[in-house]
């Protein structure tokens, strides 16, 4: 009698010849109509999951991340110009910060909303990416609507006959840019919540870690663009787009934001979130949000968990040298000014702070070139963390493969032993650390520019290590369950017997909980409330420090920001400790992770005894072959030039 089941021959396992039966039973597929019953298959389907776990390019890299880029230059406007601006439309400095608490507010709320809401998606050409291009089109309409925020008033007070000279004009201006500013923030976070989870989603697992190096230096070299541009004089050469400078870099920005998202979305092919059956159902309403929100914070992973303990603490120091760091540099470089002559006049006042603001934007600029240069370099000389294998090598047993024999690349002899990712993000918080204590003491423009410089290097880790390593937990968690329910919802309609033993703990247990585990837009949400929320309490210690410790404008030997600089580095002092907790281990065996994120089924567990290894291993205690196959894999992906 013939067998009704056909065989994949890229798959080795038994999929149903009838799809319609198939789709009605697994959440892996494709439901498809009696009209087009016979055009797909489970082969199809499975055979396009498989692509997407491949090595991938360098070139590959690069358009998956690119939009971030895009974004980075929309943040550099915001954070290098928006103070300028708003200043000059008559907003006064002690209600300014009201105004910039409006980023780690919006993060704390909207980019958690935004992932669970994407998270839940299940239009068939993707999750994120219509988060991302509607996030772009809202951040566009308001980097254009806030450089016009002046006109735009004005033109709709003067269709009411209202005197736009008087000082209600003023303050209403003042009140729309303010809102302006909020919406902005709103649709950049939504913009930031679906790149990171789309990368998360379309980079494969073993190759999370340089995914997310390339987003760090793209991150930075966007950095580095929207401070540039911030120097040049572009109403002088960029006069079509606008006649101030702010007009124009929002101008820019919209055009950048635009294409690396079209870019992104356009060439990057996206998980169809179809596969993974329906969304999950719950309650609209606020309090439900944050009771969904609360309920995953409790079961986040212990490895995540840890990650965000450590950002926490971080960016309490974080906070106060982003915003205050031209600051600090004027102060000094001001100094010796006003101890020359302590009695200037107001005008001379304005035109020495003004030098001294110039002077504090090119040690921003510094600290940037420093990022980027990390970002690009440093990832070749650390070691890889994850024993990893390449999809491509999936048919053959990984431990008949003589690695030592494969062709390896110059980069192998960069990397340092020992050297790991972990460490090296240990030794940038201690950098930090060490750095905001000296501001206290440095009293020279040129040794204070030295040590902002010297953090781009923790910044640079801050852009790429946590991200690498939460990215890599989620990636690799979403491939047992893949596997895990391939097995229960088995296409003979029969559970499969697990395809290694270290798959039953995790996946297993999560499937049958009774509720359906959190997703990579939840979890990077939560993530970025680690980030957003100490921000807020670094702006009320500020405050509270600057009540204390501030001298008037003018008068020399004020030094409140150098005080806050260092409480900073206590608390990143402090988050260093939690890193240094963080398991130097992948949360699973490679092979085992390998064969979960190719859900394949009994036929081939059996040809893969490493599967039982310790999943508590660190990186020194493997296997020769495997620290061997790690390095190829990421190289690779550093290396390549072809698409």
């Amino acid at each position: 009698m013939p067998s009704s089941q056909s065989h994949s021959p890229m798959r080795g396992r038994p999929v149903p010849s009838n799809p319609k039966r198939a789709s009605e039973r697994s959440p892996l597929l494709l439901p498809t109509s009696d009209d087009d019953e016979g055009s797909t298959d489970g082969n199809t389907i499975l055979a396009d999951q498989e692509d997407l776990q491949r090595t991938k390019s360098t070139w590959y890299l690069i358009l998956l991340t690119i939009s971030i880029g895009g974004l980075q230059i929309a943040w550099s406007v915001e954070l290098s110009n928006g103070s300028p601006y708003l200043l000059s439309l008559g907003l006064s400095k002690s209600l300014m910060a009201l105004v910039w608490i409006a980023g780690p507010l919006t993060g704390t709320l909207v980019q958690p909303y935004v992932g669970m809401k994407s998270d839940n998606c299940r239009l068939p050409w993707g999750k994120r990416k219509p988060f991302m291009l509607g996030g772009a089109v809202a951040t566009i309409i308001s980097l254009m609507f806030l450089a016009w925020t002046r006109e735009i008033v004005t033109g709709v007070m003067g269709l009411f006959g209202a005197d736009t000279e008087s000082h209600a004009a003023k303050n209403t201006i003042i009140c729309v840019a303010v809102a302006g500013i909020y919406v902005l923030d709103f649709a950049i976070n939504t913009v930031q919540a679906a790149i990171r989870a789309f990368i998360v989603d379309c980079a494969p697992a073993h190759q999370q870690e340089a995914a997310n190096a390339m987003a760090s230096r793209i991150t930075g070299l966007g950095n580095i663009l929207g401070y540039v541009a911030g120097y040049i004089n572009l109403p002088t050469y960029l006069w079509f787009l606008g006649d101030t400078q702010f007009k124009v870099l929002c101008a820019i920005a919209s055009i950048a934001l635009a294409t690396t998202i079209v870019v992104s979305t356009t060439l990057i092919k996206e998980r169809d979130p179809r596969l993974e059956g329906p969304p999950v159902v719950g309650k609209p309403g606020v309090f439900s949000f944050f009771k969904q929100i609360f309920a995953s914070i409790k079961r986040l992973p212990p490895q995540i968990r840890k990650v965000c303990q450590v950002q926490f603490c971080a960016w309490i120091g974080f906070f106060p040298l982003l915003f205050y760091t031209s600051s600090y540099i004027g102060e000094i470089y001001v100094e010796p000014y006003l101890e020359a002559n302590p009695h200037m006049t107001p005008e001379e006042l304005d035109r020495l702070y003004e030098r001294a603001t110039r002077i504090g934007t090119f040690a921003l600029l510094i600290n940037s070139v420093v990022s980027l240069l990390t970002n690009v370099f440093l990832p070749f000389f650390v070691a890889p963390t994850y024993d990893t294998q390449p999809i491509d090598d999936l048919q053959a047993d990984s431990d008949s493969v003589d690695y030592d024999n494969e062709k390896s690349s110059w980069l192998d002899k960069l990397q340092i032993p020992g050297f790991t990712l972990k460490r090296a993000w240990f030794a940038s918080l201690l950098l930090f650390s060490g750095a905001m204590f000296c501001t206290v003491i440095v009293r020279t423009v040129e040794a204070a520019t030295a040590l902002i410089g010297l953090v781009g290097i923790t910044w640079a880790m801050t852009l790429w290590a946590p991200w690498a390593i939460i990215s890599a937990e989620i990636s690799r968690r979403d491939a047992k369950i893949r596997q895990a329910k391939q097995r229960q919802f088995g296409p003979s309609g029969d559970a499969e017997p697990p395809a290694s033993p270290s798959l039953d703990s995790v996946a297993d247990s999560e499937l049958n909980d009774g509720e359906e585990p959190d997703q990579a837009g939840v979890i990077l949400g939560i993530h970025n409330m680690a980030i957003a929320a100490p921000q807020i309490i670094a702006t009320v210690g500020s405050s509270i420090i600057f009540r204390f410790w501030q001298k008037p404008r003018g008068t020399p030997g004020d030094h409140s920001i150098a005080i806050v600089l260092a409480f900073g580095g206590i608390a990143v002092l402090v988050s260093s400790f939690f890193v240094a907790s963080i398991k130097e281990s992948a949360s699973m065996p490679a092979d085992a992770m390998i064969v979960a994120e190719e859900g394949e089924g009994e036929g081939h567990a059996g040809s893969r005894p490493g599967t039982a290894r310790s999943r508590n291993k660190s990186y020194e205690h493997l296997p020769r072959a495997s620290i061997k196959r790690a390095t190829l894999t990421r190289n690779k992906s550093f290396g390549g030039a072809e698409y």
